[in-house]
């Protein structure tokens, strides 16, 4: 035998050497470490959307010359893209201009905003609940959201 290999049980004459596992394996989480994985991850997601929305209060995205992320589907194509948009009705939002963000992005706000809401706020009882939240979108969910984005990208792109 070479070193480093093990004989089979009664071979080495001696008990069997336990066996260290390196993967991964599941670990049950208890009530109170969901709901603190819950808390860290909300103030680590609201210290970096409060972080983006002071800079974007200054920063008036209807300008050119800003300093923002710009879309690389625009960028890549000159198509507008369903979200496209976003940043300057976040902008007009934050300065109570409704009017003005429904059209910088008319399904964004209507249909997405409300959605990402109700998910974030069923995530956020459930984890201070102490259980975890695993939002899943079936298939025809997924179908009815891509179905929308196509449309509302379409029609944008052929009306503009």
């Amino acid at each position: 035998m070479s070193p480093g290999e093990s004989g089979g049980p009664g071979e080495s004459g001696g008990p069997a050497e336990p066996v260290e596992h390196t993967g991964a394996m599941p670990v049950e989480h208890t009530g109170a470490s969901i709901r603190t994985r819950t808390v860290r991850r909300a103030s680590i997601a609201l210290g970096v959307g409060a972080s983006a929305a002071v800079y974007l209060w200054h920063t008036d995205p209807h300008q050119p010359g800003q300093l923002l992320i710009p879309c690389p589907f625009k960028w890549a194509t000159g198509l507008l893209c369903p979200l496209c948009g976003g940043t300057r009705m976040a902008y007009d939002l934050m300065h109570g201009d409704v009017v003005t963000a429904f059209h910088d992005n008319a399904v964004l706000l209507v249909l997405a905003a409300p959605a990402v809401a109700y998910a974030v706020g069923r995530w956020l009882v459930a984890g201070l609940g102490g259980r975890v939240h695993r939002p899943r979108l079936s298939a025809r969910g997924n179908a009815v959201v891509l179905g929308i984005a196509a449309v509302w990208m379409v029609t944008r792109n052929l009306v503009s």
